[in-house]
């Protein structure tokens, strides 16, 4: 699979990733993306920031949007602040956003590896320490997911209404390249993985 930093033309692509995630998640003992939230309209708009602040990367397996993830070095002060976030934000990190495999390449790694991927690329170009991500709050299924591929639990989101508010973060100098890598990767010198 090619991964590649996604454009405005592939924002149909990651709202059929969401959309399909959200589908299967119904059938799942979860309220996680039950509605898109707060409304389709917001949500749609950040997966359109997203993608127009080339932030937004796909997975592609031939002309198929295998996953998808969106990263940024900047966190969202809403969500990642003290004193419920037990973090040390001074230190750097990548912040990883609908982290999406397409139910077709589940099973494979494929997450996992996308987002091990991201955690390299942002030490190699930035000397992240850390990558982070915040999980939907009533998901505890995906919080054992992530504690499995290594991520420790940092805290929660100080806002209650906040639905994806449990915080979790992995050490970037824990990750290793993937024995079988699923995905060839652009060189640094062709894409930047975070845009300054």
């Amino acid at each position: 699979m090619q991964i590649a930093l996604a454009t405005t033309e592939n924002f149909d692509a990651v709202l059929g990733l969401v959309d399909e995630a959200a589908a299967w998640l119904r059938t799942r003992d979860t309220n996680q993306w039950a509605a898109p939230w707060p409304n389709r309209g917001e949500r749609d708009a950040r997966v359109m920031r997203g993608l127009a602040g080339r932030k937004t990367w796909i997975a592609w397996d031939g002309d198929v949007a295998a996953a998808t993830v969106t990263l940024t070095p900047k966190l969202n002060p809403r969500v990642w602040s003290r004193p419920a976030c037990t973090c040390d934000l001074g230190e750097r990190a990548v912040y990883a956003h609908r982290l999406i495999t397409a139910r077709g390449h589940c099973g494979l790694g494929l997450g996992a590896q996308l987002i091990d991927w991201a955690g390299l690329r942002a030490r190699y170009d930035y000397g992240a320490k850390w990558i982070r991500i915040d999980v939907w709050t009533t998901n505890t299924a995906l919080h054992d997911y992530y504690m499995s591929t290594g991520f420790e639990p940092c805290g929660v989101c100080q806002d209650p209404d906040y639905p994806s508010g449990k915080l979790f973060q992995k050490r970037t100098a824990r990750i290793e390249a993937a024995d079988t890598p699923l995905l060839d990767q652009p060189s640094p010198a062709r894409e930047e993985l975070i845009p300054a």
